[in-house]
């Protein structure tokens, strides 16, 4: 009997398409007026949070996430315009059905954001470059918006790709040039590696993707647990999660490993922010809102807490926090704490909401 010639994996075709500044570009559109000025969608200028900037405010280093209080400093003349969920959900909608136009193996990030397997696809054409191509143009042409593109054999090199030429470009990431491109990349552009991560590896003596290449499993695995595998891999190009259209998300949530366990109340309450900030900015982002939210605790000695709150209504972000901090000082913590994390569960979404784009970011570092 003739022994079977094992078959080589098929390379996939990935683009992942991202919309560059979408809320902000969004209000611009709409607002013609606000074309070519520092505009941010988020709270007002006296409390909140930035949800968006446009390209105009990020050159005063205004971004996601930032208090609008220190915004308005940053930029005296800077916009503030309320966020439009139904408006953006409309948009997202019009991009999704041109994603649709070329494959039903799309997987939604958020509104503004996605991931296409192009590697079968239903224009039948060989080239996902040029898919790519054609699918920005078709964007701008339905919509009057400029999206990013990122083109590669897997999920991790194609959202990197997407960033390399932004605004309004796109990148190809060949499989031949992965690793010497990933060699070269500051370990701070890694898609995944989040800035308390980078730091740690900066501290290590890994500036690039060449410095962590020179670790192995073992040492990654001690240093970062389980995502030591994650990292092994990716710097070789390696990252095996497929394109996933009907994921289901259950819950919304940030988390932050630290440095040095937390010892007093105050230290927690302060490190828990920048979490909630990153929870409010994910909200803002996708438009999903929950009604439990859900305090997580990990001690120094590894072991896990959680408390919960279930609310009557979708609680708004001053809610979210006054619940995190109840929460936090709900009972003593009797330990250090070496991790916090912020999240929401009973969320608005349905099966349906989940096929047209309302699923969010890949989880926060550390999870």
């Amino acid at each position: 009997m003739e022994a079977k010639e094992q078959e080589t994996p098929k390379i996939r075709k990935i683009i992942h398409v991202d919309m560059d500044a979408f809320y902000a570009s969004v209000e611009q559109l709409d607002h013609p007026e606000w074309r070519g000025k520092p505009l941010v969608v988020g709270g007002n200028e006296a409390r909140g949070v930035v949800a968006a900037a446009s390209y105009e405010a990020r050159k005063f280093g205004i971004h996601s996430a930032m208090s609008s209080a220190l915004a308005a400093k940053k930029c005296p003349n800077l916009i503030f315009a309320k966020p439009r969920f139904e408006r953006y959900k409309e948009i997202s909608l019009q991009i999704r059905e041109i994603f649709y136009e070329y494959t039903d193996l799309v997987e939604p990030l958020s509104l503004d954001e996605a991931f296409l397997d192009v590697t079968e696809n239903k224009a039948g054409l060989k080239s996902a470059i040029f898919i790519a191509k054609q699918i920005r143009e078709k964007i701008k042409e339905k919509t009057g918006l400029n999206a990013s593109a990122g083109v590669s054999y897997n999920k991790f090199l194609a959202k990197t790709a997407s960033d390399l030429n932004k605004p309004n470009g796109q990148a190809v990431i060949l499989p031949e040039d992965a690793e010497a491109f990933l060699e070269k990349l500051p370990i701070g552009k890694f898609f995944g590696i989040g800035k308390v991560t980078a730091e740690k590896m900066q501290n290590l003596g890994i500036h690039t993707g060449k410095d962590l290449k020179e670790y192995s499993l073992q040492f990654l695995t001690k240093k970062f647990g389980k995502s030591g595998l994650h990292y092994f891999n990716i710097v070789r190009g390696i990252h095996l999660s497929e394109v996933q259209p009907h994921r289901v998300r259950k819950s919304l949530s940030a988390e932050n490993t630290f440095e040095k366990d937390l010892i007093t109340l105050e230290e927690m309450k302060a490190n828990l922010h920048p979490i909630f900030e990153e929870v409010i900015r994910r909200i803002e982002k996708s438009g999903i809102k929950g009604r439990t939210v859900t305090l997580k605790i990990k001690y120094a000695d590894f072991t896990l807490q959680t408390r919960s709150k279930t609310l009557e209504q979708y609680p708004d972000a001053e809610t979210i926090w006054e619940v995190g901090l109840e929460l936090l000082q709900q009972e003593e913590i009797p330990k250090p704490v070496r991790l916090l994390g912020l999240g929401l569960s009973n969320l608005n979404i349905t099966e349906e909401q989940v096929h047209f784009g309302e699923q969010l970011k890949i989880p926060f570092e550390g999870k």
